[in-house]
């Protein structure tokens, strides 16, 4: 017992010291686990700081690089700026010279603008003063023409005194021959007038020529050469107007276009107060031809056509109208008075002979004025002076020949 008790014990003492000795190993193998954890986790740290150190390493780098290129964008954001502001500057001094060179401008404006009203003014005054002028001149000249307007009456009564006279003078030369006659008894035939009263009358004589004649209207001495055109329908026609070269002057005076003038041979006007007396004996017809410069001609023909006297101002009558160049108008309005230059019977304010040149019957300065300023050939176009037939070849065209003629409506062309 006390062997086993022995053994007990000292079995018991070697499992207490198998125990403390595995505990001891237990001991030592937990510090050693530990630590090896330790060191592990230790190194695992590491390798996160070192990755961390790393990660932060670049992005401290790229930090770094993009602090340098902020830096350097900054640099030439700076450089730009100045370089605006240099511009800015150069523009500032720029507009400054601008703002100088307007103001001058605006001082030289004024400056132009004060002058041209003093020349305004000075003109306004000038303006006044030759309106005055003009006034007084209208009313000298008004004056002039009453005068003239006596003047020319007086002339016209004691021309017409002076005719009647002869006119009595010769009726008494015809009473005193036809008694003579019938006392001796002596009769005395003549086949063949020794004067003529118009163109036609010279046509039944025999004489078929075209040609100048001298006309003498009946019971009276007043004698006119004539151009008598044989030819034209038929014959017979007095020529009271001819134009054709530009060689006589037309812008003439009541009395010239009275008792007539030209050439009968070449340009000329028959006379007012002849064709007056000639138109009252009887019916006439007016033939008027015309002729442009492209080679085109034309004519206008009155049924009717007679003149007043010079106390009406040999007042125009016109009816019936055929031909190819116008109408019954053209001429004129009927009854239209005739007007020369200073003799002024028209319908316009204005006086159209003086405006438009020659003596016409113009009304309101109308349609037409073959007494008009001739022009030659490429000079005849717009001209409102002209030798104008509106309804033919417009307001502004010259003519380049013009025939006015008139025979007896009766004519029949034998003789």
């Amino acid at each position: 017992m006390e062997n086993n008790t022995q053994w007990l014990l000292k079995l018991e003492n070697y499992i207490q010291d198998s125990m403390k000795q595995d505990m001891v190993q237990l001991q030592q193998t937990a510090v050693h686990n530990h630590t090896a954890t330790m060191i592990e986790i230790g190194t695992n740290l590491l390798s996160q700081t070192a990755e961390q150190t790393r990660k932060l390493t670049n992005v401290e780098a790229q930090v770094i690089h993009h602090s340098t290129r902020l830096e350097r964008q900054l640099l030439e954001n700076s450089l730009s700026t100045n370089k605006l502001e240099k511009q800015l500057i150069i523009q500032t001094n720029d507009i400054s010279k601008l703002n100088d060179k307007n103001s001058f401008l605006e001082k030289k404006v004024d400056e132009m603008e004060e002058q041209r009203q003093v020349e305004r003014k000075m003109l306004r005054d000038e303006k006044e003063q030759l309106q005055a002028l003009i006034l007084r001149q209208t009313a000298i000249i008004g004056e002039l023409e009453l005068q003239l307007l006596k003047v020319s009456s007086n002339n016209t009564g004691l021309q017409r005194q002076q005719q009647e006279l002869l006119d009595t003078v010769n009726n008494l030369i015809h009473t005193i021959s036809v008694s003579s006659a019938r006392e001796s008894k002596t009769v005395m035939m003549q086949d063949t007038p020794t004067t003529f009263m118009d163109c036609a009358a010279v046509f039944k004589s025999g004489n078929t020529q075209s040609g100048v004649y001298t006309l003498t209207l009946p019971n009276t001495t007043i004698e006119v050469k004539a151009f008598c055109d044989m030819e034209t329908e038929g014959g017979g026609w007095t020529v009271l107007q001819k134009r054709f070269d530009g060689h006589v002057d037309f812008h003439r005076t009541w009395q010239e276009y009275r008792k007539g003038f030209g050439d009968p041979s070449g340009e000329f006007w028959l006379g007012n107060e002849f064709v007056s007396r000639l138109t009252i004996q009887r019916s006439n017809h007016l033939r008027i031809q015309l002729s442009d410069w492209e080679g085109n001609s034309g004519f206008s023909q009155y049924d009717q056509f007679s003149l007043e006297g010079e106390a009406q101002n040999y007042r125009i009558h016109l009816k019936g109208f055929s031909g190819t160049a116008g109408k019954i108008s053209s001429i004129g309005q009927p009854g239209s008075d005739f007007s020369t230059k200073d003799a002024d019977n028209d319908k316009c304010v204005c006086k159209c002979s003086q405006l438009t040149t020659g003596g016409w019957w113009f009304d309101a300065c109308g349609p037409s004025n073959l007494n008009g300023m001739y022009y030659q050939q490429g000079q005849n176009s717009n001209r409102f002076n002209g030798i104008k037939w509106y309804y033919w070849k417009g307001s502004g065209y010259s003519l380049k020949s013009t025939t006015m003629m008139i025979r007896p409506a009766d004519f029949s062309g034998s003789h």
